[in-house]
């Protein structure tokens, strides 16, 4: 696919329809097609070389503008988030030659607003002046990025503390996308449909969100930073978004199922979840099947440097409902998994090993860094693959996901996988979220602590009731029994409602600590159980909607 000749389709054929909105800003695909177009002339007008141009700032229209305009003058653009902290984006501006930085926001350590790191600060009074230049002659299709051309860079964490950028060619976008539209629902159903946006357009899971969007002519409902902080706010926006498309992280939906009003009377229109980012657990997709039976769920698997996911599976009640954890689907066209050992060989299917993915939705490497591109990248025959760091096996076709690789670690001479402890410890139908953190002594990892969110089941504890925690296998029933928190039946608690959010803090936190040691103890064994529980209100989550793990490895347990 190539998305700016859909893009253009679309301009002509719906001018006047809404292509994005954020708050009270809105924009046409008109505006977006003929302002890209003006942009795109100026820029190839004082830009000699044709490096990448970084667009700062949080989900403006114009953002999309400046996008399409970059890439319609032949240059990559970078997109940085105003979540991002200051030093890290002096990293990536200093990292990219480009003489200009565009701008929907205020980069609050360029002093005089007129140059950062060196480049021109091209601000919203700049970009509005060129928008209405009717004497900017659009750049010709043939100065398009095209095939094998870079279209967009996003820089990810790197090991060393310094930003690496992904480089996305056009050619893997347009793979990508021949295969996104038909995510869930068919390109025909999503014609002309409301698509939410939750992540910042410096994550790649926005990727999934916008350009599907844009593929299928429809209109991009973005929520904002200080939206998703405010829940109040957050359920009035979802409720006016209209969306069908839903895309988000799987801890992003947890936050809004805390809430028993986040269900199809909310969005009625709501026809398909889909999920990237972390991992989705079978009690998330349940709660979403109930509450939303008009809608279907989607999980999906995919790093950054392979263009947001490369796998896809239907979340049926059956799969939901069965006691492992949530497969993460089978490959898409133009893509194929192996599973490596520590020597480079593939291991039977069945076996657990690291996920290797080839295919032509795989990035060209990482942006000026050859040696870490050497490390991440390499071809099999005339494919780019990749390695992914990821665990994980192959079964009938079927990649389960298992956990990072360096989330892996020692503890009393066992080898542990974080991921897996919680994803047993969110089996429970008490725990709405769970992240484990191996706490250090010495060097070494000598205990582990649990970091917890109790929902409105824990409610029902009372030890003069003689009800206790029951184990994941009788998850399901209680979930139909205790549908919903209730108040009627409820006695002096075991469990108090703190603040809103979704969270129960126990009045107990010892006693229900010890419950729920002797719940996992039906399914773990004993070294894999958390030394200690730490009862929270809601899971910090990052910027990009994923659990903090480094604000709750900085926390003294």
């Amino acid at each position: 696919m190539n998305i700016l000749e859909k893009i253009r389709e679309h301009a002509y054929l719906t001018p006047e329809r809404t292509v994005m909105i954020c708050g009270s800003r809105r924009l046409t695909w008109q505006q977006l097609w003929t302002w890209s177009d003006r942009l795109a002339a100026w820029i190839a007008a004082v830009e000699q070389d044709k490096a990448p141009v970084a667009v700062y700032g949080h989900k403006n229209p114009w953002m999309l503008v400046c996008f399409l305009a970059c890439v319609k003058s032949g240059r990559a653009y970078c997109p940085i988030d105003i979540s991002v902290p200051d030093e890290r984006v002096k990293m990536i501006l200093e990292a990219l030659p480009s003489g200009i930085v565009l701008t929907t926001e205020t980069l609050q350590f360029a002093a005089d607003q007129e140059t950062a790191c060196g480049k021109r600060i091209i601000g919203c009074r700049d970009l509005e002046e060129i928008f209405q230049r009717e004497d900017l002659e659009a750049p010709g299709a043939d100065q398009w990025v095209k095939s094998d051309e870079t279209y967009y860079i996003i820089f990810t964490s790197g090991s060393t503390g310094t930003p690496k950028g992904v480089q996305i060619t056009a050619d893997c976008l347009g793979h990508y996308l021949d295969w996104s539209v038909g995510l869930g629902t068919s390109p025909e159903q999503k014609a002309g449909q409301v698509f939410l946006n939750q992540a910042p357009f410096s994550f790649d899971l926005s990727v999934m969100d916008l350009y599907t969007c844009l593929a299928c002519g429809g209109t991009l409902f973005c929520l904002e930073k200080q939206v998703q902080a405010d829940y109040g706010r957050l359920l009035e926006s979802l409720e006016v978004s209209e969306a069908n498309v839903w895309v988000s992280t799987p801890s992003f939906a947890d936050v809004c199922l805390s809430d028993p009003k986040f269900d199809q009377k909310l969005l009625p229109g709501l026809q398909v979840f889909l999920f990237c980012g972390e991992t989705l657990g079978n009690r998330t997709a349940r709660k979403l099947q109930e509450r939303f039976p008009g809608a279907v769920v989607v999980n999906t698997y995919g790093p950054t440097e392979s263009t947001v996911a490369v796998t896809d599976v239907l979340v049926t009640p059956e799969l939901a409902a069965a006691d492992h954890a949530l497969p993460v689907g089978r490959t898409k066209p133009g893509t194929r998994i192996e599973i490596h050992d520590t020597d480079g060989k593939s291991v039977p299917e069945g076996e657990k090993g690291e996920i290797i993915i080839i295919g032509d939705t795989v990035s060209t490497g990482y942006y000026r860094q050859e040696e870490l591109t050497k490390k991440a990248f390499f071809t099999v025959g005339e494919s780019r693959a990749y390695h992914t760091g990821d665990e994980g096996y192959l079964r009938d076709g079927m990649l389960y996901y298992c956990g990072r690789i360096d989330l892996q670690i020692k503890l009393h001479g066992y080898r542990i996988e974080l991921e897996d402890i919680e994803n047993n410890i969110r089996r429970l139908p008490q725990i709405s979220h769970a992240v484990v953190i191996p706490n250090q002594r010495g060097g070494k990892v000598s205990s582990l602590t649990a970091y917890v969110v109790l929902n409105e089941h824990a409610r029902k504890l009372q030890e003069d009731c003689g009800i206790g925690l029951q184990t994941a296998e009788s998850a399901v029933v209680q979930e139909k029994q205790f549908s919903s928190p209730g108040t009627g039946d409820l006695q002096s608690g075991a469990v108090s409602e703190k603040q809103s959010g979704g969270g129960y803090i126990p009045e107990d936190e010892k006693v229900m600590s010890a419950r729920l040691k002797e719940c996992l103890a039906a399914f773990l064994p004993s070294y894999m159980i958390p030394k200690k529980f730490v009862f929270l209100n809601q899971m910090p989550m990052t910027n990009n909607g994923k659990a903090d793990r480094k604000l709750l490895g900085g926390k003294k347990a």
